[in-house]
């Protein structure tokens, strides 16, 4: 089948190259490449890794867990604190 596509001209030069180096048409040299191309994409669609994240034990909790909030915002006020205590 004939079709009309824009090559950009560096790609059009590596086909070139290599169809050169390896005896081939243009034509045959572009249908390899896409082709393979092609296999890549779906390879890659195929073999996608699942992520695992990696958990480790922490040990029993230093603190109550049922005030988490407050001690999160007594934290977050020493912070301000030393903030504001370096500005000076």
């Amino acid at each position: 089948m004939r079709s009309t596509v824009r090559i950009d001209d560096d790609l059009m030069t590596a086909i070139r190259l290599q169809a050169q180096g390896e005896g081939l048409s243009i034509t045959k040299m572009l249908n390899r490449v896409v082709r393979a191309g092609l296999e890549a994409l779906d390879r890659s669609e195929n073999q996608k890794e699942v992520y695992r994240q990696k958990t480790f034990r922490m040990g029993p909790p230093h603190v109550g867990l049922g005030k988490a909030l407050a001690l999160a915002a007594a934290l977050e006020d020493e912070e301000v604190l030393r903030k504001i205590s370096l500005r000076k």
